[in-house]
C-alpha cells in the first residue's frame, strides 16, 4: 500500500512540472521569436545609421571646400595669364563671332581673299565650351602658309580641326606655235590659287549658350 501510495503521490508531481516547463517554454518561445528579428533589424538600423553618419560627414568636409575652390577658380579666371588660353566672352556664341572676325582679318593680312566663314554648333557638354568656325578663303600656297602661321600664333589659342584644298587654276593647255616660236600669251593670275576650307576652333570662358 505504501509503495502504491508513493507512486500516485509523484504522478501528480511530474505533470506539475510538466505543466510549468510548458508555461515557461510557450513565452520564451514567443519572446525569441518576436525579440530576435527585432534585434536584428536594430542592428541593422544601427550599422545603417552610423554608414549614413559616416558619408554625411564626408559631405560636410567636401562643401567646407567650396568657398575655397570658388575663390581660387576666380582668382585663376581673373589671371591674364590663364585668358591667354581662352577667350574672355559672356557666351560661346559671341567668342564664335569674334573668332570669326579674326580668322577673317589673318586671311586678308596674308594677302588671301576670304569667301565665306560660319559659326558651327559645338557640343554643350564640354567643359570649358569649344567654339568652332568653318572658314573658305581662295590665294597662293604662300598665302595659305601664312594664313596657317598666324592661326598657329594666335592667343587665345587657335586649332585646325580640318582642312580641304583644292587647286582652281585652268589647266594649261598648249600654246600654238608659228615659225618655230611660242606665241606669249598675258599672264594668268589665276594660275597658283588654291580653294581651301579650314575648321578652326578654340575655347571660351563664357558659360553655356
Amino acid at each position: 500500500m505504501s509503495e502504491a501510495t508513493s507512486t500516485a503521490r509523484r504522478a501528480p508531481s511530474l505533470d506539475c512540472l510538466l505543466a510549468w516547463g510548458l508555461a515557461l517554454a510557450v513565452p520564451t518561445l514567443l519572446i525569441l521569436a518576436i525579440g530576435l528579428p527585432w534585434w536584428q533589424q536594430r542592428a541593422e538600423l544601427n550599422a545603417q545609421i552610423e554608414k549614413n553618419r559616416d558619408q554625411l560627414s564626408r559631405y560636410q568636409s567636401l562643401v567646407a571646400t567650396l568657398p575655397a575652390l570658388r575663390a581660387e577658380l576666380e582668382r585663376e579666371q581673373a589671371n591674364e595669364d590663364f585668358k591667354a588660353f581662352y577667350y574672355d566672352a559672356q557666351t560661346p556664341a559671341l567668342a564664335g563671332a569674334r573668332l570669326q572676325s579674326e580668322v577673317q582679318d589673318m586671311i586678308r593680312a596674308a594677302g588671301a581673299r576670304p569667301i565665306s566663314t560660319q559659326v558651327l554648333p559645338a557640343s554643350t557638354d564640354e567643359q570649358p565650351p569649344k567654339v568652332l568656325i568653318r572658314t573658305q578663303l581662295q590665294g597662293t600656297t604662300d598665302e595659305l602658309l601664312d594664313v596657317l602661321y598666324r592661326i598657329e600664333a594666335a592667343r587665345p589659342f587657335l586649332f585646325v580641326d580640318q582642312m580641304s584644298v583644292r587647286s582652281t587654276s585652268p589647266r594649261a593647255r598648249p600654246q600654238p606655235r608659228r615659225a618655230g616660236r611660242v606665241i606669249n600669251r598675258a599672264y594668268d593670275r589665276s594660275v597658283g590659287q588654291l580653294t581651301v576650307r579650314l575648321d578652326v576652333f578654340g575655347y571660351s570662358l563664357g558659360g553655356a549658350p
